[in-house]
C-alpha cells in the first residue's frame, strides 16, 4: 500500500532503530485499517476473531509496556481515484479487461466489504472500551495520521503505508518488534531529506512515476531507480512544474547542458596544447599522445624509460588524462544523458493527463486529511469501563471474567502510577482492592529492566478452596494462540504473577523504574538502598552456608484469585462443603522434589468446580 515500485525500499538504508524507550509518553496516531489486514494475514483460522484479540494486546501493550498514549484512526469515505483504483486492482487480479474500467467522474463508489467493516466496528467498540480515543477521517487514515503529526498533535505515526509522507508525516514507524532491544523500526523525513535529498513534493513526483493508491499505474517503463534519478535533478520549488512541462512536451536540455559545462582544466601530464597534432593519436603501447612508430624513433616524452626502452607498458584500464581525451569522454556522457533524458520525457509525454493534478491537490492539500478543533480536543485518554469490556470480550471471544481482568491489569498499574506521579497526594487502589506494598526486584526481559513490583490486598480475605494449578486456566483459553516472540506483532502482556502469604493477596506486576520512581519515590530510595544490604547479606550467608529461609507464599490460578462476588448466598449454604477447605502445599528451592500435596478437596468435574467458584 502507498507509493508503488518496492518504495520502501528506497528508504530502507535511512532507516532507525529506535530504543524500547522511544514512544515512552509520547503520543502516535494508529492507522486502524492497517492494523486489523495484519491481524487477519497472521493469525486467520488460527484465533476466535484475531482481530478483537490482538487488538486488545497490541493496545495493552503500547500503552502499558511500551507507555505510549495511542490514537486510533479509522478510514472514512474515499476518493474517486482510490474507488477507480480498486476497481482496477480488481480487474487485473480477476484477469478482466481494463477497457471496461469506470471514469473517474462515473461517481462509481467502492466500499469496504460488509466483513470488513464489521471487523473496524468492533475494534472501535473495543477501543471506546478501553478508553482510547478514535478519530475518523473524512478520507483516508493515514492522510489524518500525518496531519496530526504534522501539526504537532502526536509524535509518530505507526502506519506501513509510505503514502504517509507524501500527506506530510515528519515521523513514521512501519513495524514494531518488542522482544527485540531496538523494537521499533522508525524513518525521520530529517533522515530521508539529509540521505537521498528528497523532500515531501521530490516524494509526491516519484508516486507520480512509479505509481501510488491512486494511480496504480504511474508511467510505464519508469521504474524507482528512474524516477529517483530524475527528480534528483530539480530543486523541491520546481520539481512539479517541471513535470507538467514534460507533460506537454518541454524537455528540459538545459539540466543537462548546465550539469556538464564546467571547465576542462589541464592535468599537465599530457600536454596542454589541444591543437598538436600528436594529440589526435594515442599510442598503442603507453596510451600517451603520439603514435606507436614515433615513440620507436624517439623516446614517448611523458614515459619514463630505462636503458633502450622509448615507452612503457600501460597499465588495465589505462585512461588518458589528456584535455582532448577529458573532453571526449565528458561529450560522450552528456550524450548518453541527454538520450536518457529524451527516453524518459518521451514516457512521460505519452502518458495521458500527465501529471495528475487531482492527485497532487490531494497530497498537498489534504482535503481527506483536515483535523477539526473538536477532533483536536477529543484526544483525551480515559480508564478502561472493566464490567463492559467483560461482556464485551465474553461474548466475542469467550473469556473467562479472571482471564480478562488479568489481562488488563498492566494497563490499570500503569494508570496508576501515572496519576500518583501527577498528584502525589492520592491515595489510588490498584483493580479497587490493591494498595503499592513495596519493589521486589529489578527484572530484565529482553534486555529491558524494569521494577517487580509487589501489591497488596487491602482488607482480610478468606481462601475459598484448595490451590489448584492451573488446569482451569489452560482449558478455558483454548482459543488463545501463541505468537513468535521475534515476530512482528505484540505479544500477549507479561502475566502479573498471584500469591497468597500469611493469608495475605498479593500482586507482582512488571512497571517501568522512571514510572515507577516518578510515583513512589521514597520507596524506590528505600529499595535502593536495601539491595546493596541484601546483596552482602546474600554473600555471607552462601558463605556460611546458611540456606535461604522458605517462603508460605502459594501461588493461584487465575480462577481461583479472580472469585467473582456474585452468587454469595448459594456459596453460604456450602461454606462448610469441600470448596471452603484449604490443602497445605510444601515446595522446596533448587529444583528438589516436592512433598506430596495433601488436600481434602474431592476430584470433581471442571465445569462443577467453576460453578462453584464463580456462581
Amino acid at each position: 500500500m502507498g507509493v508503488g515500485g518496492n518504495f520502501w525500499d528506497l528508504l530502507k538504508p535511512y532507516a532507525r532503530n529506535e530504543g524500547f524507550n522511544f514512544l515512552r509518553n509520547k503520543k502516535v496516531a494508529v492507522d486502524l485499517s492497517y492494523w486489523i489486514v495484519q491481524h487477519e494475514t497472521a493469525l486467520k483460522n488460527k484465533a476466535r476473531n484475531p482481530h478483537i484479540r490482538l487488538t486488545f494486546f497490541r493496545t495493552i501493550n503500547l500503552f502499558s509496556k511500551l507507555g505510549a498514549f495511542p490514537v486510533f484512526i479509522i478510514d472514512g469515505v474515499s476518493s474517486p481515484l482510490k474507488n477507480r483504483a480498486r476497481i482496477e486492482r480488481f480487474f487485473r487480479f480477476s484477469g478482466i479487461d481494463l477497457s471496461g474500467l469506470p471514469g473517474v467522474n462515473d461517481g462509481v463508489s467502492v466500499e469496504r466489504n460488509g466483513a470488513f467493516t464489521k471487523c473496524v466496528q468492533e475494534c472501535v467498540e473495543l477501543l471506546e472500551t478501553l478508553g482510547m480515543p478514535v478519530l475518523k477521517a473524512k478520507g483516508e487514515a493515514e492522510a489524518l495520521c500525518a496531519k496530526l503529526n504534522s501539526e504537532g498533535h502526536v509524535d509518530a505515526c505507526i502506519t506501513a503505508d509510505s503514502d504517509a509522507f507524501l500527506f506530510g508525516a515528519k515521523c513514521v514507524i512501519k513495524s514494531l518488534r518488542p522482544t527485540s532491544k531496538e523494537p521499533f523500526e522508525c524513518y525521520h523525513m530529517s533522515d530521508i531529506e539529509a540521505g537521498l535529498g528528497l523532500k515531501r513534493r521530490h516524494l509526491i513526483a516519484i508516486s507520480l512515476l512509479v505509481g501510488n493508491d491512486h494511480d496504480l499505474g504511474g508511467v510505464s517503463g519508469i521504474g524507482i531507480d528512474t524516477a529517483l534519478r530524475f527528480v534528483q535533478m530539480f530543486p523541491e520549488d520546481e520539481i512539479l512544474n517541471r513535470l507538467h512541462d514534460v507533460g506537454n512536451g518541454d524537455v528540459p536540455l538545459s539540466q543537462i547542458d548546465s550539469s556538464s559545462s564546467e571547465s576542462f582544466v589541464d592535468r599537465d601530464v599530457c600536454g596542454s596544447d589541444t591543437s598538436s597534432p600528436k594529440n589526435k593519436f594515442h599510442c598503442s603501447h603507453c596510451g600517451h599522445p603520439g603514435s606507436k612508430r614515433a615513440h620507436v624513433k624517439h623516446a614517448c616524452e611523458y614515459c619514463r624509460v630505462n636503458f633502450n626502452n622509448n615507452c612503457t607498458q600501460k597499465p588495465a584500464g589505462y585512461k588518458c588524462e589528456c584535455s582532448s581525451c577529458v573532453m571526449a569522454r565528458q561529450v560522450k556522457e552528456q550524450k548518453k544523458q541527454t538520450n536518457w533524458l529524451l527516453s524518459v520525457c518521451s514516457k512521460m509525454s505519452s502518458q495521458q493527463k500527465f501529471p495528475n493534478d487531482q492527485i497532487i491537490d490531494m497530497y498537498l492539500n489534504q482535503i481527506d486529511g483536515s483535523i477539526s478543533e473538536h477532533e483536536s480536543m477529543s484526544l483525551l485518554w480515559k480508564s478502561p469501563n472493566t464490567e463492559l469490556l467483560i461482556d464485551f470480550l465474553g461474548y466475542h471471544q469467550r473469556w473467562d471474567p479472571s482471564y480478562i481482568r488479568q489481562r488488563l491489569l498492566p494497563m490499570l498499574s500503569t494508570i496508576l502510577l501515572r496519576e500518583m506521579a501527577s498528584d502525589p497526594a492520592k491515595v489510588l487502589l490498584l483493580h479497587e482492592q490493591y494498595e503499592f506494598d513495596s519493589i521486589q526486584r529489578v527484572k530484565i526481559r529482553f534486555g529491558h529492566p524494569s521494577y517487580l513490583v509487589k501489591w497488596k490486598r487491602v482488607g482480610a480475605m478468606e481462601i475459598a478452596s484448595s490451590t489448584t494449578p492451573t488446569e482451569d486456566y489452560d482449558a478455558q483459553q483454548d482459543e488463545v494462540v501463541e505468537v513468535n516472540e521475534f515476530g512482528d506483532l505484540l505479544d500477549e502482556p507479561d502475566i502479573p504473577e498471584i500469591h497468597v502469604d500469611d493469608g495475605c493477596w498479593f500482586l507482582l506486576t512488571d512497571e517501568n523504574m522512571d514510572l515507577v520512581k516518578a510515583a513512589y519515590p521514597e520507596e524506590t530510595d528505600r529499595f535502593l538502598r536495601e539491595k546493596e544490604l541484601k546483596e552482602s547479606k546474600s554473600k555471607k550467608r552462601k558463605a556460611s552456608g546458611e540456606t535461604t529461609p522458605k517462603s508460605n507464599a502459594v501461588q493461584l490460578s487465575i480462577t481461583e484469585f479472580y472469585r467473582s462476588t456474585k452468587g454469595t448466598a448459594h456459596l453460604s449454604k456450602e461454606k462448610d462443603g469441600p470448596s471452603k477447605k484449604i490443602s497445605e502445599e510444601q515446595t522446596k528451592q533448587g529444583g528438589s522434589s516436592s512433598k506430596e500435596t495433601t488436600s481434602s478437596t474431592p476430584k470433581l468435574s471442571k465445569s462443577v468446580r467453576r460453578r462453584l467458584l464463580f456462581n
